[in-house]
């Protein structure tokens, strides 16, 4: 579904009109994919609008471009105020976020040290992004021919743009053979993640999910989770996961910002359990919406604007 078109782009310190922002195409970043960026959601709970853990996500995105020797040229309370200035100036009471940061236009060749380090935040509305009743009825996944990328390759912790060609051709290869998402395994043939979320298990009351050494992303709705589940006394498992523990699973579930808490229903054609969304995964569910939508936040992961 196409981006709805907003008012302004907050782009190095200045809001722009929407078709003013633009970049050079010899720009280090559209040839080799040198930029990092973040996915945050800002929800319009019961009690006003309010973005989810800023503060964790703008961390996260200052940490993955210290990793490839990129200084950005703001503090981090700088870009959660330029975060907030581009909500209002957009009049959005809900939206996805996504600051941007990236290698500018200056040398063509692979070494970006000389290329200017730019910032840009966007927003815009988007719904349930693996479907309309996805956290509802869940969704039908496969297991991808494609790995996550070694872990000594291209750095998982990193939310970078270059990962995220590995993350397509997981997610193509799931579309087009009928399926809403792909799970890749790792070098070693272990379970890692989604192409754009981190993936949990459930077996006999206990939750388990994948650690840093499988190629993981560490997302923050993975940390919410972990949190949520400490408090309701279930037990965790961090954990390598072998492909077939996914299908003898008593539940199974997505997380991240886009997708929230998505249930699992089915892999490779194998239902999960009986089908339906499992008992744990509500209670992920309904503890993670009450912050979110209804704005009972004891976690102070709220940042109300």
């Amino acid at each position: 579904m196409p981006v709805q078109k907003v008012e302004k782009i907050w782009m190095n310190g200045k809001l722009v009109n929407w078709d003013d922002a633009n970049i050079h195409i010899l720009s280090h970043v559209i040839h080799y994919g040198s930029c990092w960026f973040e996915g945050i959601r800002c929800y319009e709970t019961a009690k006003g609008s309010a973005i989810f853990r800023l503060r964790e996500h703008v961390r996260r995105l200052f940490d993955s471009a210290k990793i490839y020797h990129a200084e950005i040229p703001f503090t981090v309370d700088q870009m959660e105020q330029a975060i907030i200035e581009t909500i209002k100036a957009n009049t959005m009471s809900k939206c996805y976020i996504r600051p941007v940061v990236y290698r500018g236009y200056g040398d063509v060749g692979v070494n970006p040290l000389t290329c200017p380090v730019d910032v840009a935040i966007a927003v815009w509305d988007w719904g349930k992004y693996l479907g309309g009743s996805s956290h509802e009825d869940g969704i039908e996944v496969c297991i991808s021919s494609w790995q996550r990328n070694a872990t000594n390759t291209t750095p998982a912790l990193a939310k970078a743009a270059g990962n995220y060609l590995n993350s397509q051709l997981i997610k193509m290869e799931a579309i087009l053979q009928g399926y809403s998402e792909g799970i890749a395994l790792d070098r070693n043939g272990l379970v890692s993640e989604g192409s754009g979320e981190n993936l949990f298990v459930v077996r006999d009351g206990v939750l388990y999910t994948s650690p840093v050494a499988s190629g993981i992303l560490l997302g923050i709705t993975r940390s919410s989770v972990l949190t949520l589940a400490q408090e309701e006394g279930i037990p965790i498992r961090e954990t390598q996961i072998p492909r077939e523990f996914l299908m003898i699973a008593d539940e199974l579930f997505f997380t991240g910002t886009a997708a929230e808490i998505t249930p699992i229903r089915s892999i490779d054609h194998i239902k999960i359990a009986d089908g339906n969304v499992g008992a744990i995964t509500k209670k992920m569910q309904e503890k993670f919406f009450n912050v979110v939508r209804n704005g009972n936040d004891t976690h102070q992961w709220l940042r109300f604007i």
